[in-house]
């Protein structure tokens, strides 16, 4: 019987596209645009500040193209600190004259596939393995998110293949990802019983044309060439929570 691999679990995750509906923005008073304003910066800073949860991390990005005008991102330890967040915007005035586009959901995901043994009895205690688990958004200016699955096809399906074989095929892969650690800081999710999706990789760098690069080079590898479905790409640039008024024109 072919098995599993071994998975280390840390904060959860969750990706939260949202658009400005211009039409309904239009008809609000400028009394009652200052108000969505206001209330919206508040949240953000709230989030960013993890006021609402003992830890955690969060982020704001402008996206670019047509799938949403922002994406939030929010690392929590708990699900329901999650739901909380995601319920308190749906709340506000802003929520009113905007709608959420896509989401996802998922949890930061350590395997073994690369590392030839077994998960650590208390990864926690490792400090590098704490921190990745307990991953911080880090400062970079750009940031590109897109799910992924492995295939399961009839000629090709990943789950049906030994373990020494997606082993090798994942550490093959490490090594390119790798090459890209000083401009690229990856952040793996799991969503596997969570959304549509089995995987989410979130991609951080100061220069987003390591984000072409970086993908471009691992679709040559054996396990992505042959054992990876993509979804849809989201890239955009970070805000602080003062400028999401003024860098979208409200």
């Amino acid at each position: 019987m072919n098995r599993a691999p071994e998975t280390l679990e840390g904060w959860y995750a969750l990706h939260d596209i949202r658009q400005v509906d211009w039409a309904a923005w239009q008809a609000l008073t400028p009394q009652q645009r200052d108000a969505a304003v206001d209330e919206l910066v508040r949240y953000l800073e709230r989030a960013v500040g993890v006021e609402d949860a003992e830890d955690g991390s969060s982020a704001v990005y402008s996206l670019l193209g047509h799938k949403g005008h922002l994406m939030l991102l929010h690392l929590r330890p708990t699900l329901k600190a999650l739901n909380r967040l995601e319920l308190e915007l749906d709340r506000t005035r802003w929520a009113q004259v905007s709608r959420r586009t896509s989401s996802f959901v998922s949890v930061i995901e350590l395997s073994t596939y690369g590392s030839r043994g077994k998960a650590a009895a208390d990864p926690l205690a490792d400090p590098t393995l704490r921190r990745r688990l307990h991953f911080q958004i880090p400062p970079a200016s750009h940031i590109c998110f897109y799910p992924m699955n492995r295939r399961r096809g009839e000629e090709e399906n990943w789950y049906r293949l030994p373990m020494e074989e997606r082993s090798r095929l994942m550490r093959e892969h490490g090594e390119t990802g790798r090459r890209y650690g000083d401009r690229v800081t990856q952040m793996v999710t799991g969503a596997i019983g969570f959304d549509d999706w089995e995987w989410g990789v979130t991609l951080f760098s100061d220069d987003p044309l390591n984000f072409k690069k970086l993908i471009y080079e691992m679709r040559f590898d054996e396990v992505s060439a042959r054992y990876a479905e993509f979804g849809s790409f989201y890239v955009g640039i970070r805000l602080e929570p003062r400028e999401v008024p003024g860098y979208l024109g409200l």
